[in-house]
């Protein structure tokens, strides 16, 4: 036996490189047993309509899945979230005092909203496609195999594990005090927590996320003055559309640096503009009138919050050195932290690789963050030990024909499962 250091926790645990136990060979003959049926549940969630701004679609999905998790002896509750627009939470609790108490975070919704041509799951062979069948409702079946497997072998009882499925994960509701306060406080009261994002890859082997970029909307607006089209860069300015270009250009030029993007998503310009839901612009205006009105949205995304901030100021900078007869303005809107790769997120990636040696497979190195996309767990992690990238492996998610790799589904299940009888087994000194 050996010991090992958490987020300020120690647990006892068994070493490795050595043939399963007889309970672990349970929990891993029970993960192969169900993975028909966690195929058929997959294609059942997948066919219900759960884009973020449909909310009974969101709450179908946590109406499918509540039945299943409090047969597992889960107490489930539903957190409406009407207050930010939003549809709710699915949490699932079982109470314990055996092991690490564990939080599972995942998301029902998907970014495919009921008016998108790709609606229905699809299966070709060990593949299979369908709106949100990565991202991430293969994650949510694999979290709940994982637990019935672990029931089945006996090795759920006593232990301490809040199931967490945010309804908006795509596209957050704001304020995200309210829309993230019931998975901070959760997160406040967990010693470890785990993210069902979906299954990444680096140079062809399984890989696993300890840090994670931020995600930051911004919007910005510039003003000229509305006059003749003859009058241009005289006296009456360049008008809004041209100093909307100076200054996506010159974040074009000057932000560029090692793990920083900056997208340029809407973009309208002209006599007039009109927005909504900050999804659709819409400008009126005429070919030989100087633009008294030009937006841009786009978003930043970066590995450390200190880059937020120093870029951030380096942007607000650039707006205001304004062409003449122009004004500008940016603001910036709530979003998702940067995840930092804490000691704790190593240990727990130390202890997956200890059970990927006890089923054969490859270590997984750290994921470069700067290829990683903002998440849930990132609001969990200034609080608890994290971990991200055991959720489904696929390819194209946000996208018509997202696809999940069913073969994949199987051996990920048995892998999250193990790591969960690991973080639940020993005795925890708090």
């Amino acid at each position: 036996m050996r010991r090992f250091a958490l987020a300020g926790i120690l647990i006892a645990t068994r070493l490795f490189g050595q043939a399963l136990t007889s309970e672990q060979s349970r929990i891993v003959d029970a993960v192969n047993a169900d993975a028909a049926n966690s195929v058929t549940l997959l294609e059942q969630l997948v066919n219900i309509n759960s884009g973020t701004l449909n909310p009974a679609g969101v709450r179908r999905v946590a109406d499918m899945l509540r039945p299943r998790f409090e047969e597992l002896g889960f107490a489930c509750r539903f957190i409406s979230m009407e207050p930010v627009q939003r549809a709710g939470h699915l949490v699932c609790e079982r109470k314990g005092s055996q092991g690490k108490r564990v939080l599972l975070i995942g998301h029902m919704d998907t970014v495919f909203e009921p008016d998108s041509s790709f609606q229905k799951f699809a299966r070709n062979g060990d593949t299979a496609t369908g709106p949100g069948v990565a991202d991430m409702k293969g994650g949510l079946v694999i979290i709940l195999s994982a637990l019935k497997a672990a029931r089945a072998a006996g090795a759920l009882d006593n232990t301490n594990i809040t199931v967490f499925l945010t309804g908006d994960e795509e596209r957050h509701g704001n304020p995200v005090s309210v829309a993230r306060g019931d998975l901070i406080d959760a997160a406040k009261h967990s010693d470890a927590a785990l993210e069902f994002e979906g299954g990444v890859r680096a140079q062809g082997h399984d890989a696993a996320t300890i840090a994670r970029r931020s995600s930051y909307s911004w919007t910005l607006k510039t003003a000229g003055r509305e006059a003749d089209s003859s009058g241009i860069f005289g006296g009456a300015g360049f008008g809004a559309i041209y100093e909307l270009a100076r200054i996506l250009d010159r974040f074009r030029q000057e932000l560029r640096e090692d793990g920083l993007t900056y997208n340029v998503g809407l973009v309208a310009g002209g006599s007039s503009i009109a927005e909504q839901s900050g999804s659709s612009l819409t400008a009126t205006g005429k070919n030989n009138i100087i633009p008294a009105a030009a937006q841009a949205n786009g978003d930043i995304r970066t590995v450390t919050e200190e880059q937020y901030e120093r870029v951030k100021k380096k942007m607000e900078t650039i707006v205001a050195d304004h062409l003449p007869g122009t004004t500008a303005e940016i603001e910036f809107g709530e979003g998702y932290p940067s995840m930092p790769a804490t000691e704790g997120n190593k240990d727990l990636l130390r202890v997956l690789n200890q059970v990927n040696r006890s089923l054969g497979l490859p270590n997984m190195e750290p994921f470069d963050p700067a290829l990683r996309g903002a998440g849930d767990l990132s609001f969990a992690a200034p609080y608890v030990a994290s971990i991200s990238g055991l959720g489904a492996y696929g390819g194209g998610s946000h996208a018509p024909g997202e696809t999940i790799e069913l073969k994949s589904q199987t051996y990920q299940t048995r892998r999250v499962a193990l790591y969960l009888y690991e973080l639940t087994r020993g005795t925890v000194v708090r």
